[in-house]
């Protein structure tokens, strides 16, 4: 069985899968948040690839303090618990997004447009690989 790891936006979700031996995370798709039917196509993923457990970044405040767009990702993770019948476990995604970033960076991926087709995917594998590596220590 596998692990899905999910970077939830407003406008996209990243989305992230782990090898059958759930050490390693690599970036899957990006499913457009807008439409109605992107927990339909979690669904499809969870069936397709056999996944056992859901993780969804959720991002807490460098305080640790929950915000507002921790509170949306909370209504998202409720809503996603009730069509896709896996556990679904909250990851605190703190810098998950600026490590992305990071690495586009310093794989010279050059251009906003580019960044922002893969930054969501690669977002949520970091998130993913930071679960996988708990399991594993």
């Amino acid at each position: 069985m596998r692990i899905l790891g999910i970077d939830y936006g407003e406008k996209k979700i990243g989305v992230a899968l782990s090898d059958f031996t759930n050490t390693i995370a690599t970036p899957l798709c990006v499913i457009n948040a807008e439409k109605e039917n992107c927990i339909e196509e979690i669904e499809r993923i969870v069936r397709e690839h056999e996944i056992e457990k859901i993780i969804v970044g959720l991002p807490i405040n460098m305080s640790g303090t929950i915000g507002k767009r921790a509170m949306i990702t909370k209504e998202f993770i409720s809503f996603l618990s009730e069509k896709v019948h896996v556990d679904i476990i909250e990851w605190d995604e703190r810098l998950s997004t600026r490590f992305s970033d990071r690495i586009l960076n310093r794989a010279k991926v050059k251009g906003r447009k580019n960044k922002k087709n893969v930054i969501d995917k690669i977002a949520a594998t970091f998130i993913l690989q930071g679960y996988l590596d708990s399991l594993n220590r």
